[in-house]
This record gives C-alpha cells, sequence and structure tokens, in this order.
C-alpha cells in the first residue's frame, strides 16, 4: 500500500494534461478574440460597400428616367 501511495505522489501525468488543457484553452481564446476582430472589420467594410452600391443603383436608376 505504501508504494502505490508513493507511486501515486510521484506521477505527475495528469498535471501535465492539466497543462495541456490549460494552454489549449488559452489558444482558444486567443483564436476567438481574434476572429471577432477581423469579423467586426469585415462587417464594417461590407457595409460600407452595400451602402456604395445602394446609392449607385438609385443615381442609375433616377438617370434612366431622366433619358
Amino acid at each position: 500500500m505504501k508504494k502505490f501511495f508513493k507511486k501515486l505522489r510521484t506521477n505527475e501525468s495528469g498535471a501535465t494534461a492539466i497543462e495541456y488543457g490549460l494552454i489549449a484553452a488559452l489558444v482558444a481564446v486567443a483564436a476567438i478574440s481574434g476572429m471577432r476582430a477581423i469579423g467586426d472589420g469585415l462587417v464594417s467594410t461590407f457595409d460600407n460597400v452595400s451602402s456604395v452600391l445602394k446609392k449607385t443603383n438609385k443615381d442609375n436608376k433616377e438617370n434612366n428616367k431622366t433619358k
């Protein structure tokens, strides 16, 4: 029984697994943060493109009416 407890105290494989889990969680948080920042920038870009296209379409319709 003493051997079992001694072996259990010196076994660090569980600690290593926890460390890898913490590293994976940190990487996931960083990736999500980065993707969110890129996503917000993309939304802004597509909103700008949409507004330009709507304005161009409106201008084209008005020009066609005057011809």
